[in-house]
């Protein structure tokens, strides 16, 4: 890798660097597991109320385990990961531990949260999930993370957020 100033070798030169790649990566498995998702019926299926991923049982596949409110099964499906970018890695913007989502105590989702092979979708959230809205709020927090770098090294002085809003005409 190489550094715009080679002077600057240590890690904690770059803060907003390091800051802006993992806002990236957040963003991109938010992404992947919308994308992923609306490859299947459950987005769709109200009576789906979260979904188990498993994502540990095979490196080519990830089994998915639809449960209706109440915990029950209610559908399966299977994605094919052709590529490592095809994975679906744990967003807690979605995952049922982060979101607060209630689970009925020993019913089958129940059951199979407690096999620690994968995780829980809390299809709500994933269905107020706007990927253009989360895109631009993405770029914004990945610009005011670079920000930081550029003005502690001087590439940046001064700056103005906002429209210009004046009629050129």
């Amino acid at each position: 890798m190489t550094h715009p100033h080679p002077e600057a070798s240590d890690s904690d030169e770059f803060k907003g660097f390091n800051e802006a790649q993992r806002l990236m990566w957040c963003h991109d498995a938010r992404a992947r597991v919308y994308e992923r998702f609306m490859l299947t019926d459950f987005i769709d299926d109200a009576n789906v109320a979260a979904v188990h991923v498993d994502n540990t049982s095979r490196a080519d596949r990830v089994f998915l385990v639809a449960f209706d409110m109440f915990g029950q099964q209610v559908a399966v499906d299977t994605l094919y990961t052709e590529e490592p970018s095809q994975h679906l890695h744990i967003t807690p913007e979605f995952d049922h531990d982060f979101t607060g989502m209630d689970v009925v105590p020993d019913s089958q989702l129940d059951q199979a949260i407690s096999r620690e092979n994968g995780w829980v979708v809390n299809l709500k959230e994933l269905r107020e999930y706007d990927p253009l809205a989360d895109r631009r709020a993405t770029q914004r927090a990945l610009f005011l993370a670079h920000l930081q770098d550029m003005m502690k090294n001087g590439d940046v002085r001064s700056f103005l957020f906002g429209r210009d809003d004046t009629d050129t005409a």
